[in-house]
């Protein structure tokens, strides 16, 4: 009976290291493509252990430094500005939803599910951000459209406060005289920690990966973030390469470049998240409630 849990402890571990593996293999593969002399993918392909290394991609790349720097920052400002934002207006929209003694509950609440199911189309969107709100060619154009259409979050962070934060510790707090106000921000909140965790996460990756809004939006190359700058770079690249007036691109090293891209968007990406990830621990902990 005792090698029972044992053996179901390996397992389980098996199972992780397994899955762990598998998680990281795309990973690898991309850094190592990214890597590698480019004559060798298009006659080998893409390998794990390249035989011959290359950093003829990175090099390409180097020669636009200074606009992949400050697409870097731009990208940074964006997601840091469109992430608070966005986890603000999410809570201070889905607390009072939450209430079930606030007017006009369910009908707030299907006008923010009905976003989520229907949308005024890329022509009027369009529209009302460049002719009406002037948003064409500015940083705001990075952060308000993805900043209000985010139904999900909402409808997700009001059944987290339904259901998970106790209603005796607000009916205590009333008794204590504390207001709306205090009780959202120093009851709710403190407690909400796993799905402002959550959410918060989910606005980074959709901020950091945008690259839509860029290009409907941004026409200017000073206001361009990393995705819409690396994208401009590979099809410019793919560009010359196709051009049969100059024989020198031909060199481009275009497949690893296209890896080196996608791991400069995306490695700085992988490096934040375990900084994430004590927030979601220290959520479950802060959330717990004695019984």
């Amino acid at each position: 009976m005792s090698s029972s849990p044992k053996l179901y402890q390996w397992s389980i571990n098996i199972f992780l290291l397994v899955f762990t593996f598998l998680c990281i293999m795309p990973f690898w593969l991309l850094v190592s493509a990214s890597l590698t002399d480019d004559m060798e993918i298009i006659r080998n392909g893409y390998t794990f252990f390249p035989s011959t290394f290359s950093f003829s991609a990175y090099e390409y790349l180097w020669t636009d430094s200074a606009n992949i720097l400050r697409a870097y920052g731009i990208t940074i400002l964006v997601t840091a500005v469109g992430t608070a934002a966005g986890l603000t207006l999410t809570a201070l929209l889905a607390y009072p939803l939450s209430r079930t003694e606030m007017p006009f509950r369910n009908m707030l609440a299907f006008y923010v599910f009905f976003t989520m199911l229907f949308n005024g189309g890329l022509v009027p969107t369009y529209l009302l951000y460049t002719n009406f709100l002037h948003l064409k060619n500015t940083i705001l154009a990075l952060i308000l459209p993805s900043l209000l259409m985010n139904g999900f979050f909402v409808i997700l962070m009001r059944t987290f406060f339904a259901t998970s934060i106790p209603k005796p510790i607000i009916e205590s707090a009333y008794i204590d005289g504390a207001n709306e106000w205090n009780i959202f921000t120093k009851i709710v909140l403190p407690l909400s920690t796993p799905v402002l965790a959550s959410i918060g996460l989910f606005y980074t990756i959709q901020y950091w990966n945008d690259w839509f809004n860029g290009l409907i939006y941004i026409t200017d190359s000073r206001y361009y973030s990393l995705q819409n700058l690396l994208n401009r770079i590979l099809v410019d690249a793919q560009y010359l390469q196709s051009s049969m007036e100059v024989v020198v691109t031909n060199q481009l090293p275009l497949a690893s470049m296209r890896m080196a891209i996608a791991a400069i968007g995306v490695v700085p990406l992988l490096f934040v998240f375990p900084f994430f990830q004590k927030y979601f621990v220290k959520g479950l902990t802060v959330g717990a409630v004695k019984g």
